[in-house]
């Protein structure tokens, strides 16, 4: 990489690279800078002209980015919340209705039919609730706020490149606040490496082809590692005195030796002894307990909510007939409020929890579990306001 990188300099002295188009100023001059990059990546000057000519900042898509309160519940009440009776039965009816097409994700791509029926439950409610925002005004909007531009800004780009082969119309092509589009809220870039014409029709159309959206989204879960004739979740049982600081998505033990710490299937069969896999639990030691494969780690390529991850993942072993699981009796949890005095305290303390959003993510809960271990407490990486207390 070094090497590669070097020599990549040396190429720049001779022809120097366009600027790049930075976030943040004035959102006119930005879109100018993002036609003339656009320009000199080879697109045709009145093809970039006529794919901005409209473009503008949407308040609405910044509103919705920083209002993104619901990740702030418990999985309880998530899963409750996003996982209902009717979403079962229309998860059950829509496969029965493709089942040819889920018969060729699973026997091309390896993924089973219920972990895209939750996805496709959760994304669009099974294609009905598709988002009305301005695709290339959300894209745009998002590359020129200062937040995640990295993530938005190619995307642009991409939705140029489905433009100009007539998949994308910069006007009327809408969908989720983020830029996502169709049935499983597919990015640009994932459009043009994962599209997959399923009805044979010779276009890849997302919002309005299920067998298109179902395959596309198949393709990409395979694409970020998903492997095929493995789990993801399976509900467990802990024994009495489970050492609770070896939980959590960053500790990973083999089947085998949760098996002899005593972990045990709640239902059927746990999974292979050499099959690597981390215990969580979402609500500490006194809510349900998990065991997460492999295949589990995909899900975060698709979403980094920890507590979507888990629904979306829970929600496809209930869809492939597994029982709901057992909730418990968990300790009582905190508040959006206490939940940031928390992360202020952990980050005084040295911890790494990210942004102060009242969220329980990953490094959250790992800056929790450490101190919990520091302070003699139950290591489940649940806050209390036990443990808030004692900070």
């Amino acid at each position: 990489m070094r090497i590669l990188t070097y020599f990549f300099a040396l190429c720049l002295l001779v022809s120097p690279a366009p600027a790049r188009a930075e976030c943040g100023g004035d959102f006119n001059a930005f879109v100018s800078d993002l036609k003339t990059e656009a320009v000199a990546k080879g697109h045709d000057p009145a093809s970039v002209d006529r794919f901005f000519a409209g473009v503008r900042k949407d308040p609405a898509v910044l509103k919705a980015d920083r209002s993104q309160g619901v990740f702030q519940r418990p999985f309880l009440d998530f899963s409750c919340r996003l996982i209902s009776q009717n979403r079962i039965d229309n998860g059950q009816r829509n496969a029965r209705k493709y089942d040819a097409v889920f018969d060729r994700m699973e026997a091309e791509y390896g993924v089973p039919r219920g972990v895209l029926l939750a996805f496709w439950a959760f994304e669009t409610d099974f294609g009905a609730v598709q988002g009305d925002f301005n695709t290339l005004n959300a894209l745009v909007t998002l590359s020129h706020d200062c937040r995640r531009p990295a993530l938005f800004r190619p995307q642009i780009f991409a939705a140029l490149e489905l433009f100009e082969a007539g998949d994308f119309d910069p006007v009327r092509t809408t969908g989720a606040w983020a830029g996502e589009i169709g049935m499983v809220q597919m990015l640009p870039r994932d459009i043009i490496e994962n599209g997959v014409d399923g009805d044979g029709d010779g276009k890849v159309m997302l919002k309005t082809s299920a067998p298109d959206a179902l395959l596309s989204g198949a393709k990409m879960l395979q694409s970020l590692g998903w492997q095929a004739g493995q789990p993801w979740l399976q509900e467990i049982r802990l024994p009495q005195g489970f050492a609770l600081e070896t939980t959590g998505t960053d500790k990973t033990r083999t089947v085998g030796d949760w098996k002899t710490m005593g972990v045990t299937a709640r239902s059927g069969t746990l999974a292979a002894d050499d099959l690597r896999a981390s215990v969580l639990l979402p609500q500490g030691a006194g809510g349900p307990a998990f065991l997460a494969y492999p295949n589990f780690n995909a899900y975060f390529e698709w979403n980094q909510s920890f507590v979507y991850v888990l629904t979306a993942a829970y929600f496809a072993t209930r869809l492939e007939g597994a029982d709901r699981y057992d909730a418990g009796q968990p300790a009582n949890g905190l508040d959006g409020a206490q939940m940031k005095q928390l992360q202020t305290r952990l980050q005084a303390l040295g911890h790494d929890v990210g942004k102060v959003d009242g969220i329980l993510g990953a490094k959250t809960r790992a800056a929790v579990q450490a101190e919990q271990m520091r302070l003699g407490l139950p290591a489940d990486a649940w806050p209390t306001p036990a443990l808030l207390n004692a900070l």
